[in-house]
């Protein structure tokens, strides 16, 4: 004699298969574009503002230079030529530093973003006065208030 299985009231077979449905997967869809749609440019601005620290970490790095370089030899010429030759320059991976102007008694040092590590339109400066410029032209970054390193999207200086 067949043995009768005995099931509990309430364990029905499903009706439904088991998976999602096409709505439920939209809206898990939806809710992860507009997450995306936020986070990806916070994302971005925040890597920007790391590239930028390595940028005025270096120019900071360079005016050092040149003063010990001032001390020693009582001019500021010929100090950019030598760094570079010795190997001391600093060498950022998004900015190319560079020392456009230099005289016995005054210099400049700049960072120019490079273009393939996405900081085009970003560059800063120091001079001997320990005066920090910057100029902003990338789309979406506001430009500095005054004599400042620009380090965020809003102008503000760091």
């Amino acid at each position: 004699m067949p043995k009768s299985t005995t099931r509990h009231p309430r364990m029905r077979p499903s009706i439904r298969g088991a998976g999602f449905t096409l709505i439920e997967v939209m809206i898990v869809v939806a809710i992860v574009g507009v997450l995306a749609a936020i986070a990806l440019p916070n994302y971005s601005d925040y890597v920007k503002r790391g590239k930028i620290v390595e940028a005025t970490s270096a120019l900071s790095e360079v005016r050092t230079r040149y003063e010990q370089w001032f001390l020693d030899n009582r001019k500021y010429s010929g100090a950019c030529a030598q760094f570079k030759l010795d190997g001391t320059w600093p060498t950022p991976k998004s900015f190319t530093i560079a020392c456009p102007t230099e005289t016995d008694k005054t210099y400049t040092a700049t960072a120019t973003g490079v273009a393939a590590n996405g900081m085009t339109g970003f560059s800063y400066s120091i001079d001997q006065d320990n005066v920090k410029k910057s100029t902003i032209t990338a789309p979406g970054w506001s430009g500095p208030p005054g004599n400042c390193w620009t380090t965020r999207k809003d102008g503000t200086c760091g």
